[in-house]
């Protein structure tokens, strides 16, 4: 994964991610259209698909809306960084398929606008402007798995195809 970032701060909330008055929808690109609008409301007009997002603490707390996820990934985003992520947020994120990662150093140190490149399987970090690497914990295999496969029902399809 390698894209530019977009920083966003403590407490980022569902409703700041995908505001409540698109929930009617589940169609993907309406989502992605107003992804982090309550957020940065000229965001869908700035991000490139790749780019990252970097956030502070409890990113996607607030309501459990499998809406929030989705409209990131259907953004073009190959991933975030933060500091923490509410634990209903990452749990959804997963199973989406959309790659999360708990790194409190990179995501303090990391600017808006740096390029980084992201390991999914070596749990690392790399901020290209900067020059800087950052470590956090790999997801175990099979988490990986379901992240790489688009997400837990992608997963399960394939390993039913196998067994």
């Amino acid at each position: 994964m390698k894209g530019k970032c977009w920083k966003f701060g403590d407490n980022i909330n569902t409703d700041e991610i995908i505001p409540a008055r698109y929930l009617n929808t589940i169609d993907t690109k309406e989502l992605a259209a107003h992804c982090m609008e309550n957020a940065d409301p000229n965001f869908t007009k700035k991000v490139k698909a790749g780019d990252a997002i970097i956030a502070g603490d409890n990113f996607g707390c607030g309501s459990s809306r499998e809406h929030a996820p989705i409209a990131i990934k259907a953004a073009g985003l190959s991933c975030i960084v933060a500091k923490s992520f509410a634990r209903i947020f990452f749990r959804n994120a997963i199973n989406i398929g959309l790659p999360i990662f708990e790194c409190p150093e990179a995501a303090e140190q990391i600017r808006e606008g740096d390029e980084i490149e992201v390991s999914l399987s070596t749990g690392e970090i790399v901020d290209l402007t900067l020059k800087r690497r950052f470590k956090f914990e790999p997801f175990p295999r099979e988490m990986q798995e379901i992240i790489q496969a688009g997400g837990l029902m992608n997963f399960v399809k394939k390993k039913m195809k196998v067994a």
